[in-house]
């Protein structure tokens, strides 16, 4: 890994910045937007198409039958089914505690204020497939979406030659999801956002997903809701001398194996440490699976950044806003308040970012590229919204008559002063 000593903070802020800056790819861009406007003229016909085109399979129905998922549930070892129920149970507990409350109140006789919380009627989650195929992704969308209240949830994910996998169905039996259809990509997000013969149109649409997913779901927000634009995964790391850097390393390449494109960053005081994670970074690699996706990643987007104090390395972790942020330094705790940006932070050296992905409870679909500035990971109050209401009597109304018709015509717009000025007599 590079090891970025020597700089300034207000360098190494700029040297970040540019890596997290994004564009946009016309050419992903136009063919999405002509994949959308087939699917929204021809239907379940050019998705069908489309699973030719792109997946190499012939589908004569896009739904998942109850009989499919029965017999990949079987198929599924025991071990992981009784993983996937811990790891949903661990989920549900802790999305129960993000329930939001109605409330209603009266300030004053004849007024009445409240706002009451509704669950989103349908979502549709997107699960990627072919060699992404993640059933703990099944749960971390589903079950806040099922706690939220939400009345038809729709898993759609691309079709396989040879079968879709039987664990992602099998969490979706766990999870509680209504319908599930084979289609993928760009074509997937166009079906829930408008509607086919065969797949109803969703409120929401939700889940991680390439860049012609992250470019449709892009393109048709405003049509529907949208979690976030998911980018590659990334883990962020503040580590002193009390860390090992053997758990540095692993924690590292837990990420940087993902995508290529995953960035891997560690801030530390320590110089020796820093050799140290270096080194054992390219210890690891030799004996990883997934050897030369992680390395590319290592190498193109992984960094070590060498400051002077705890307060500097907290300061440009910050300006990292990462997915995903390990706390490696004694005394772990006492420094969570400090962190502004991070999309789930993971503290002390045996909160290894895996339990988050997997069991723990907490979310893994989380804002990325630096989105953890302003924005959050999913919860429930991504499946519900909020609606406002408010009751005046006839003496609140006079009460207040007057300071709203004042204002009503400051701003020019004398059809509201009258419609109140019309309840005075």
């Amino acid at each position: 890994m590079q090891i970025i000593k020597n700089e300034s903070i207000d360098q190494i802020k700029t040297r970040i910045r540019q890596q997290t800056s994004k564009t946009i790819d016309p050419i992903v861009a136009s063919r999405v937007e002509n994949i959308i406007a087939t699917v929204r003229e021809k239907g379940d016909a050019a998705l069908k198409a489309y699973a030719q085109e792109f997946d190499g399979v012939t589908l004569n129905e896009l739904k998942v039958s109850a009989a499919q998922i029965d017999l990949a549930v079987k198929n599924v070892a025991p071990e992981v089914i009784k993983a996937l129920e811990k790891a949903a149970a661990n989920i549900r507990s802790f999305h129960q505690l993000e329930i939001q409350q109605a409330f209603e109140d009266s300030p004053r006789p004849g007024v009445i204020r409240g706002t009451k919380i509704t669950p989103l009627s349908a979502v549709g989650i997107y699960v990627p497939g072919g060699t992404a195929a993640y059933p703990s992704s099944v749960l971390m969308n589903a079950l806040p979406a099922k706690i939220a209240g939400v009345q038809h949830i729709i898993m759609v994910t691309p079709p396989q030659k040879e079968g879709l996998n039987d664990a992602v169905l099998a969490a979706a039996r766990i999870a509680g999801i209504d319908s599930i259809y084979q289609v993928g990509g760009a074509q997937a997000i166009a079906a829930l956002a408008y509607g086919t013969e065969s797949i109803p149109q969703v409120d929401k649409i939700t889940g991680p997903g390439n860049a012609y997913v992250a470019t449709a779901k892009r393109a048709v927000y405003g049509q529907v809701a949208i979690d976030m634009i998911a980018g590659p995964s990334e883990i962020g790391i503040l580590a002193d001398d009390s860390a090992r850097a053997k758990d540095i390393a692993a924690d590292l390449l837990s990420q940087a194996e993902h995508d290529k494109n995953a960035r891997a960053i560690l801030i530390t005081n320590s110089e020796k440490l820093a050799q140290a994670v270096s080194d054992e970074v390219n210890v690891q690699l030799k004996t990883l699976p997934r050897e030369d996706i992680a390395r590319d990643a290592i190498d193109n987007n992984g960094f070590i950044y060498l400051v002077e104090t705890i307060d500097d390395m907290i300061d440009l972790m910050n300006a990292v806003a990462p997915e995903h942020l390990e706390i490696q330094l004694e005394n772990a705790y006492d420094y969570i308040d400090k962190i502004q940006n991070a999309g789930s932070v993971f503290l002390g050296k045996y909160a290894s970012e895996p339990l988050g992905d997997y069991l723990a409870g907490p979310n893994h679909i989380l804002p990325t590229g630096g989105t953890a500035r302003f924005s959050s990971a999913l919860g429930v109050w991504d499946f519900q919204k909020r609606i406002q209401y408010l009751s005046y009597s006839q003496d609140a109304l006079l009460d207040d008559a007057d300071d709203v018709t004042v204002l009503a015509r400051e701003e020019g717009l004398a059809g509201h002063a009258r419609a109140i000025e019309v309840r005075q007599s």
